[in-house]
């Protein structure tokens, strides 16, 4: 793709973000779309949103599990980026009624107390930077038509990025296995999805560790103060408005999700 093909792309997600009309597949209306296309044209509507005075909160991981990896042809993850304003507070109704297909699903998010840059960041490196971790529960959305994406799709449209809501209660790595929590996602009361910490390229350490060495290469270090989303530990489930999601980890304790009984104008 010419950098014009790719200001044409991203002028077309920041329209569906604002319009609420989903766009068809990136990769139909550009064949010649490649991974280094994609994250050329998320930065452009990264650059866009910091310009209108948004600032970024955090960092997101997707395609952490071997299914979603194999579901869009991938071998490795993605990311994108968390907005201060896209994270929500646990236990009150949240207005998604500017998402298209809003669908939730549960993590383990990482607060940094020190910078973090790569390339060359170790697990150590990883473990030394992380303050502590919060049960949290992601917003995923997209701007693709009916969620019909590839890996070029996901990535120009910031990693299908829509939101978050964290838990309260931190908790310090020395005290858990993220390998061996369990987490059991309910909604309305009724078992939506289990897993386990471990499901996330073998633990969400790992995430955090490809992304501070993906990222640092690009020019962004992962600042103190910064959440990382690493990546779901199952599947993510559609929501509507009137729903309640929780998600129980093991250790970690319990994040809840009400989506405002606000019904989306068409």
């Amino acid at each position: 793709m010419d950098s014009i093909s790719r200001t044409s792309a991203a002028e077309a997600l920041l329209e569906a973000n604002r319009s609420g009309v989903a766009i068809a597949p990136l990769r139909e209306t550009y064949p010649d779309l490649t991974i280094e296309d994609a994250y050329e044209i998320q930065m452009l509507t990264v650059r866009s949103w910091l310009a209108e005075g948004r600032e970024i909160g955090g960092y997101k991981v997707g395609l952490t599990s071997p299914a979603m990896q194999k579901q869009l042809g991938v071998n490795q993850p993605d990311f994108g980026h968390v907005f201060v304003d896209q994270f929500y507070l646990e236990n009150m109704p949240m207005d998604l009624s500017n998402h298209l297909l809003p669908r939730v699903e549960p993590e383990i998010a990482f607060v940094l107390k020190e910078d973090l840059r790569g390339p060359g960041v170790t697990v150590v490196d990883a473990i030394r930077a992380i303050d502590y971790v919060l049960p949290a529960l992601e917003v995923v959305d997209s701007r693709v038509r009916d969620w019909d994406i590839k890996i070029g799709d996901t990535i120009a449209d910031n990693a299908s990025g829509g939101g978050v809501v964290l838990g309260s209660t931190p908790t310090y790595l020395g005290d858990v296995d993220l390998r061996l929590v369990g987490c059991t996602m309910h909604k309305n009361g009724q078992v939506a999805g289990t897993g386990a910490g471990g499901a996330v390229l073998g633990s969400p350490i790992n995430a955090l560790v490809w992304l501070a060495n993906t990222v640092g290469p690009l020019g962004t270090t992962l600042e103190a103060g910064k959440v990382v989303l690493p990546g779901s530990v199952t599947k993510m489930i559609p929501v509507a408005p009137g729903d309640r999601v929780t998600a129980t980890f093991g250790g970690l304790g319990s994040v809840t999700a009400l989506i405002a009984n606000t019904p989306k104008e068409n």
